[in-house]
């Protein structure tokens, strides 16, 4: 059985209406590490801002920029393990603004 293997270049290739995506995955990690360090930002965010999923996100930062930038790495790992110790209190504010704007709601339509 013969298995035939196809490599392309990631950067011929466009989504429609997604122009500014990075195809080259080592650049895309740098940039979304810096992104996620000079905004002090989550991966959810920095998903958005590049138009890729947090899953991808993470795999960049936490394996692939491990090798092309070791202290952007170190760096990035710091903040991502903050956002990590602080995300249950990020969900308790977002829940307590959600249930306090129904109340509101409520009040003003009675």
């Amino acid at each position: 059985m013969l298995f035939l293997h196809i490599c392309f270049n990631k950067s011929e290739f466009s989504k429609k209406g997604e122009e500014n995506i990075i195809y080259d995955t080592d650049e895309r990690a740098v940039r979304i590490a810096e992104y996620l360090t000079e905004h002090n930002s989550t991966v959810r965010k920095a998903a958005l801002v590049f138009g890729v999923s947090k899953s991808t996100v993470h795999k960049d930062v936490t394996t692939r920029l491990k090798y092309i930038n070791r202290p952007l790495y170190e760096r990035t790992a710091r903040l991502m393990e903050t956002n990590k110790n602080e995300r249950h209190l990020r969900g308790g504010m977002a829940t307590k603004l959600k249930y306090l704007a129904l109340k509101e709601n409520t009040e003003n339509n009675s």
